[in-house]
């Protein structure tokens, strides 16, 4: 409020300012600011917007008398009250030719309107005479308007004016139309989509504030497709060496750092690009370190070194740079300033996911931060506890959790705390009693905010037990659980949630090892379902429970005495409103007076962990359904039949809409239908008998495999066929193609990672050791070594996190090593196999090459009628590094007329002419052999004479022409 109080003053005084004076606005400022309640305030606002109202209404009023009514206007919106009567006569003011009352109308615009008012339609005219200025103050004017009014409806009014001010010669107007296009790639993406070249362009301007507008809309692009911008890392590299060496203008500086948030947003953009990219990365070493050592200690320079920090953390692994980050990170938990602390726990937090060995270095001050009676950094430091959790530390780690969970009130933090300590209970328990305490304590202190998940998962535990076939160490296990809710059972204001797990857990085990009685169990029990009668879900699980002690009992051929207690809650709930207690009462007392042998078969011991079957075809329902279509009852009609008469259906509908058309209609027009195609005349589709050859497009297909259409030949018509080959599809089942070389490359990044890291931590631990020698021994309390060597100790290695679903903790440590092994091997065996290269049979050659006369018959070359080193001094003449020549004998013994390529890119049809089918194939292998690709050499073989004129086809394309020197080369014609 005081700052909004001070704003007005601002208004007062400008408005003073040239324009004559105006005693009784500042005398409205200064009476708001001396209020000392609400209402006496509210008083002063109410009476103001009665004035205005009167005055506004004044036809002759003065422009200069309306401007200052305007701000008086915005005043009042700033304070929380409606000014919603003023805004038509903003809109005017953004009308007049006035410089300084149209930037004044659009100020007050701006912020009494939104997108979706109605009266932006009013200022679409304005603002597109206004961006065709003269005035470029007008033109800045108009483009802030544009970005915070333009919806996604009215970006086309506006967009081609926006992208032609993208070369207006003032570098301000520049700057504000990249901010205009950023804003319509935010609200319709669709719409600039087209535009995206322009950022790039615009990446190069002289000025460089347009420059740094730019840098906002590529992040936005980048962060949605990194691999489409890895060609501009060079450029990003250039731009902020220039701005580290302090190249840029004097007014970027602030507080003598060069441009600090060019460098901010530069930096992030680098860490994006380079995330897992090596060759990336490497181009991007140098200038982070340059900036690593240049920065001061400043708030900005703190802040470029923390974003230096994030991008190490996001790149490929540098030692150096790592030794570089620790040492900031070490200057910022050493420092007396919360902020900086806090910054320095989250760069830790970011850096001992790439070397974990970093954290051991400032255990101390971690466990500082801990003890930190700052609840914001105390919570930031619990964030790299979990990232650091182990099996080794995480009952350590989990119990600071819950004592810090049990002493804050805030219920939104105590729910995440709790997710936290079960997710780190789930994943590193050292035994099973461990996660079933844990889990005790923090139902008890955080309540209904635990997940159900949890609680179902802690059941599942105790059922399933250790998941060996140790049955005495299960029963210690489950024995343990009952005694431990035995003692919680009697605490006041249990959480619903965990009643529900006590119950569940009594009602199975509670007997089960005879050192409780039946009758003591059920007492516990209904002293639960008394305590809590609200709770209908409790005295649900309660009941329950009571039969399941009451069915061991029975099975076992003991007498069942019900307690007096437990028969009075059993009558009253058979006559609760509620159905489901209702039924349970019923069933217990039906359970009750059965035999041992049905209730044996009714509720087996133990028998929670065992799979239900479900038959989902409901074969018990056979009889009764053909006895039903026996007594003339209608048949079930599938869902595919149903689709079907519901099409019958609309067509049935769109009859009556056509015939209800010749009346009167009274609802609102139709929107108006897309443009159709212009119609081809009929002159064009005349049958043609000239046969032109058509080349394969150079861009890349949507669809991998093109449908093949007869032939003239083989139709025996004369139509003119359309020819479909390269046409997108737009319609039918879309095909989809796989990348092998893509997911090669990625998994060989991800093996050189893993080398890096290992190569870094080993550099970084060898200068630790070096520097911590000459360090003076600092005397530290016990209790905090002793802390230290709690979260710290043991393998500095953090443990993979394998997910457990029965909590199996001993035996997921070895599933998971054995697991981690195989994937490395299978890389290993990839990387072999794509390292030799595939044979190219189908390989022409360069153009060049081609084009020249050889000097030896082709067919002596390809029949071994010379000496192969003759034949490879005559072919390779003046070629460096020439191809293989083909082998078109293979060719002709194995091809087969139907055969495909194997690259799922090309689909060679065969029921087209001789000629196109030659062309065809032909540019197949042109493309294939660029691509690297290679056609498989074994055909079926067979005799066909349409086989063998195709293949003297493809043989005279390719400018060889048979002799009856190779008489077995057209052997198939001879057959």
């Amino acid at each position: 409020m005081e700052q909004l109080k001070t704003i007005g003053r601002e208004l007062a005084m400008g408005s003073q300012g040239g324009f004559g004076q105006s005693k009784e606005f500042l005398d409205l400022v200064k009476s708001i600011g001396e209020t000392r309640s609400k209402a006496e305030e509210d008083r002063i606002v109410l009476h103001e917007i009665e004035t205005l109202k009167r005055r506004i209404a004044d036809p002759d009023i003065p422009k200069r008398k309306m401007k200052e009514y305007i701000i008086r206007l915005v005043y009042i919106e700033m304070l929380g009250h409606d000014a919603s009567f003023g805004y038509i006569h903003a809109v005017k003011m953004t009308h007049d030719d006035s410089l300084l009352l149209k930037r004044t109308g659009y100020l007050a615009v701006t912020l009494f309107l939104n997108e979706d008012h109605d009266l932006i339609i009013l200022i679409v005219n304005t603002i597109q005479k206004d961006l065709r200025s003269d005035n470029y103050l007008v033109v800045c004017a108009a483009l802030n308007a544009v970005c915070r009014l333009i919806n996604e409806e009215t970006i086309p009014a506006v967009l081609p004016q926006v992208v032609e001010l993208l070369g207006h010669s003032k570098e301000a107007v520049r700057k504000k139309a990249i901010m205009a296009l950023h804003r319509f790639y935010q609200k319709s993406p669709s719409s600039v989509s087209h535009l995206v070249s322009n950022f790039r362009k615009r990446l190069c301007d002289n000025d460089p504030g347009v420059m740094g507008a730019t840098l906002c809309p590529l992040f936005d692009l980048i962060t949605i497709d990194v691999n489409s911008y890895k060609d501009l890392v060079v450029s990003f590299v250039t731009i902020l060496k220039q701005v580290a060496e302090r190249r840029l203008p004097k007014g970027y500086d602030y507080h003598q750092m060069p441009a600090p948030f060019i460098q901010i947003r530069l930096l992030k953009i680098l860490a994006l690009l380079g995330g897992g990219d090596k060759q990336a990365s490497e181009k991007m070493y140098t200038v982070v370190s340059d900036i690593f050592r240049k920065c001061d200690s400043s708030n900005i320079g703190n802040a470029v070194l923390y974003e230096c920090i994030c991008c190490v953390s996001s790149i490929y692994p540098n030692p150096k740079l790592l030794e570089a980050a620790a040492e900031v990170i070490s200057k910022f938990l050493k420092s007396d300033s919360h902020n900086l602390k806090y910054m320095g726990i989250d760069a830790l937090g970011r850096l001992i996911k790439i070397s974990p060995d970093i954290a051991e270095q400032h255990q101390l001050a971690v466990i500082d931060c801990l003890e930190d009676p700052d609840d914001t950094l105390k919570r930031k430091t619990f964030e790299l506890l979990y990232k650091m959790t182990k099996s080794s530390n995480v009952d350590v780690i989990v119990d600071r959790m819950i004592d810090y969970m049990i002493s804050i009130n805030d219920s939104h933090y105590k729910t995440y705390i709790a997710s936290r300590c079960v997710e780190l209970a789930e994943q590193f328990a050292p035994s099973n009693h461990w996660f079933i305490q844990t889990m005790n304590k923090v139902f008890e202190h955080a309540g209904d905010l635990v997940n159900v998940k949890v609680a179902h998962n802690l059941m599942r535990l105790i059922a399933e037990g250790f998941g060996e076939d140790d049955d005495a160490a299960d029963s210690q296990l489950r024995s343990s659980a009952v005694e431990s809710y035995l003692r919680i059972i009697g605490e006041p204001k249990l959480p619903s949630l965990f009643l529900q797990v006590i119950c569940w857990v009594l009602g199975e085990y509670g007997t089960a090892d005879g050192k409780y009685s039946a009758s003591y169990i059920t007492g516990k029990l209904c002293d639960v379902a008394e305590a809590y009668s609200d709770d209908e879900t409790v005295k649900a699980y309660a009941v329950t429970a009571f039969m399941k002690i009451y069915a061991s009992e029975i099975a076992a051929g003991r007498k069942v005495d019900m307690l007096h207690e437990c028969q009075s809650l059993v009558e009253e709930l058979s006559a609760s409103h509620s159905t489901d207690l209702q039924q349970r009462a019923y069933e217990l007392q039906a359970v009750i007076s059965l035999d041992a042998h049905a209730v044996e078969n009714i509720l087996p011991s133990d028998a929670s962990c065992e799979d239900i079957e479900v038959d989902k075809s409901l074969s018990l329902l056979d009889n009764y359904v053909q006895q039903s279509l026996e007594n003339g009852a209608q048949p079930y009609i599938s869902e595919s039949e149903q689709s079907g008469l519901s099409s019958i259906s609309n067509f049935r509908s769109q009859d009556q809409h056509e015939a209800s058309m010749h009346g009167l209609r009274f609802e609102a027009y139709e929107l108006p239908k897309p443009p159709m195609p212009p119609r081809i005349h009929a002159a064009s589709l005349e049958p043609s008998t000239e046969l032109v050859p058509v080349s394969e497009p150079s861009y890349s297909r949507d669809t991998h495999q093109v449908a093949t259409a007869p032939s003239i030949s083989d139709s025996g018509s004369s139509e003119l066929k359309l020819r479909l080959d390269g046409v997108q599809k737009k319609w039918g089942r879309p095909v989809y193609s796989s990348s092998p070389s893509t997911s090669n490359s990625t998994t060989h990044n991800t093996v050189n990672d893993v080398t890096q890291v290992d190569g870094a931590v080993n550099v970084n631990s060898k200068t630790r050791s070096t520097r911590d020698s000459r360090k003076p021994q600092v005397e530290i309390s016990p209790e905090k070594q002793k802390l230290a060597a709690s979260l710290f100790g043991g393998s500095s290695q953090i443990d993979k996190r394998a997910t457990s679903a029965n909590h199996k903790i001993a035996k997921a440590g070895v599933h998971a090593a054995e697991k981690a092994q195989a994937p490395k091997a299978a890389v290993v065996s990839v990387e072999k196999t794509n390292h030799q290269p595939s044979p190219d049979l189908l390989d022409l050659g360069e153009p060049t090459v081609a084009s020249t006369t050889p000097s030896v018959d082709p067919f002596k070359q390809l029949e071994g009628l010379l000496d192969p080193t003759q034949i490879s001094a005559t072919s390779n003449h003046g070629a460096v590094g020439a191809t293989e020549s083909p082998d078109i004998i293979a060719l002709y013994g194995n091809a087969s007329a139907s055969g495909q390529s194997s690259s799922p890119e090309i689909s060679l049809t065969t029921n087209r002419d001789d000629v196109n089918f030659t062309v065809g194939l032909l540019d197949a292998t042109v493309s294939t052999a660029h691509a690297g690709t290679t056609l498989p050499t074994q055909f079926p073989k067979g005799l066909n004479p349409r086989d063998s004129l195709e293949k003297d086809a493809l043989v005279r394309h390719m400018g060889v022409t048979p002799s009856s020197q190779n008489p077995n080369l057209f052997r198939d014609l001879l057959s």
